[in-house]
């Protein structure tokens, strides 16, 4: 016992403060959208390697709900056009949010109703939809010492009845998707849904399949959508509090809608 003590004393703290530092490599982080992309000499280059077209060449924009953070495009221009960062704070919303290169959208209106209802005490339902896996392999990782998302008293519950909202991995399958309109359902209302990842958001590589929906947004109304293929664990914690107006430094960048609140929206 005296060993275990002692060794925790020489261990220290290792929970990570906010807010959160660069990511290690080989992560990437948020991309840079350089000069030559916007002028459009790099925007084509970057496009013909993009596998699953998260590069627009013709508005010069870059999805990162589709992008799947491989590189290709930053070793194709040499990072002339476009270069991956350290930085996890990648733009976490609606899909609009989520589209470099233009001007995102204002706030929807329910953000602070939604706020004052979930914010200071989150539960969520993970609900796997027939990804890789990966995604979910990062979200566990959240609840580890390092990153320790119950200090900011978010959880996750077994079951659905008992969650205020859903957070949902992987692409959908047909497979899936009456498990997961269920799962919805059975959510008490008002209820929150986050989707995490690129084949949540988007399809990801396998957008266009005969076997999946192309993503969470296709089969139930989501509220905040993280991108990532997988997104860093500080990227997930990132999202969820920047939604709610509690990460350190940051106003609330991103809103969401209020499903099944019934009545009016509070004005922004």
């Amino acid at each position: 016992m005296f060993e275990s003590v002692i060794g925790r004393k020489r261990t220290g703290c290792v929970t990570a403060p906010l807010p959160f530092g660069d990511l290690p490599a080989p992560f990437r982080g948020a991309p840079a959208i350089g000069p030559e992309f916007s002028g459009g000499a790099a925007a084509e280059i970057c496009a013909r390697v993009c596998e699953t077209r998260a590069i627009d060449p013709v508005s010069r924009t870059v999805d990162l709900g589709r992008c799947i953070f491989c590189g290709l495009c930053e070793e194709a221009c040499r990072g002339k056009g476009i270069r991956f960062s350290s930085d996890p704070h990648l733009p976490c919303g609606t899909k609009e949010h989520l589209i470099l290169g233009a001007t995102p959208p204002p706030l929807p209106k329910a953000d602070r109703t939604l706020a004052s209802l979930l914010g200071g005490s989150l539960h969520l339902r993970e609900v796997s939809a027939g990804g890789c896996n990966g995604c979910d392999l990062e979200v566990q990782a959240t609840g580890n010492p390092v990153f320790d998302l119950q200090r900011f008293g978010i959880d996750f519950v077994a079951s659905p009845r008992h969650a205020d909202g859903l957070l949902v991995t992987g692409p959908v399958t047909r497979n899936m998707r009456e498990a997961l309109i269920k799962t919805y359902e059975a959510v008490a209302e008002p209820r929150l849904v986050i989707a995490i990842g690129a084949c949540a958001i988007s399809g990801g590589i396998f957008r266009g399949s005969y076997a999946v929906e192309d993503g969470v947004g296709e089969v139930i109304p989501v509220d905040l959508y993280i991108p990532g293929c997988p997104p860093h664990p500080s990227t997930i914690l990132y999202g969820i509090l920047d939604f709610f107006g509690r990460y350190p430094g940051r106003k609330p960048s991103r809103g969401g809608s209020l499903h099944g609140a019934g009545g009016e929206e509070e004005s922004a």
